[in-house]
């Protein structure tokens, strides 16, 4: 059996997919801006990602920006059948590295032939739309010129399937009113988990919930309990973490990223790492503090 198969699998649009995925936004350079300090490394994580099974790769064009982008296609393309790539529209980056809004409906139409491009695609699997909100934080306010965008795209046969990114539940109904949402996006971890009633929300509606910042981001999550049960387990402190968020709802997909194949074989490893409930107690309480 493939290790990813012990956390068991979800429905992504038309594909069922491993719920342990990677997330691309780490192979560009420091800041997600410019190139990778190590190209080839960057060529070897993505190559070892799908040998080991991945199946759900994320990523966006504003990654570099279009750095991740041709990275994936130079290392993967022709890309494998049973592969779904997900990407995001909504801001472009500055010449300072600034992360900027471009919500218009036109700059999320280029944004998506952006995307076709670099990526070397017909279609693109799922886009999802960023909401800019409050940065991390899902802000209230309608999405519908952006989301009836991507829906007059994905009625031409340019994209798959559609999704969120920094949501509310209000606009996760607004855009299924629109077109069928697949997946949402949002800030999720052992430690910030606002999101509790959405992601419940979300089972029910049997709607993927992919974590960004599954361990902490930029900001590593920082805990005394989850390390001491981390040597009590004999795994690391970030294996816990996403073992935890397996553990926590079936239709939550991971998408850890990592520029270095040391930690994306760590972040793989927590597929097979079993929680007892004692265990999800203790870590169950991380987040109550």
């Amino acid at each position: 059996m493939n290790p990813l198969e012990k956390a068991g699998t979800f429905q992504l649009g038309d594909r069922i997919v491993h719920r342990m995925g990677y997330g691309a936004m780490q192979l560009a350079g420091p800041g997600v801006f410019g190139p990778p300090k190590d190209h080839a490394g960057a060529l070897a994580v993505l190559r070892e990602a799908v040998a080991a099974g991945v199946d759900h790769i994320d990523t966006s064009d504003f990654y570099g920006p279009h750095v991740t982008n041709r990275i994936i296609r130079e290392a993967l393309s022709p890309y494998p059948d049973r592969l779904t790539i997900v990407t995001k529209v909504g801001a472009v980056r500055g010449a300072d590295a600034s992360w900027n809004p471009a919500q218009g409906p036109a700059e999320l139409v280029r944004a998506v032939h952006d995307n076709l491009r670099n990526l070397g695609l017909d279609a693109i699997d799922v886009v999802n739309l960023r909401i800019m909100g409050d940065i991390h934080m899902p802000k209230e306010g309608s999405i519908e010129p952006q989301f009836a965008a991507l829906a007059g795209l994905r009625e031409q046969g340019l994209v798959r399937h559609l999704g969120l990114s920094n949501a509310t539940l209000a606009q996760v109904k607004e855009a299924q009113s629109i077109a069928p949402v697949v997946c949402v996006q949002n800030q999720y971890n052992l430690v910030q988990r606002q999101d509790e009633a959405l992601l419940d929300a979300l089972a029910g509606m049997g709607i993927a919930y992919v974590p960004f910042f599954p361990l902490g981001g930029f900001s590593p999550l920082q805990s005394e309990t989850l390390n001491h049960i981390a040597r009590r387990l004999d795994a690391t402190p970030m294996q816990v973490a996403l073992a935890w968020l397996l553990h926590r709802s079936p239709n939550i997909l991971l998408i850890p990223g990592t520029s270095s194949l040391g930690h994306l074989r760590e972040n793989l490893g927590a597929a097979e790492l079993e929680l007892s409930a004692a265990v999800l107690a203790e870590l169950d309480a991380i987040g109550d503090r």
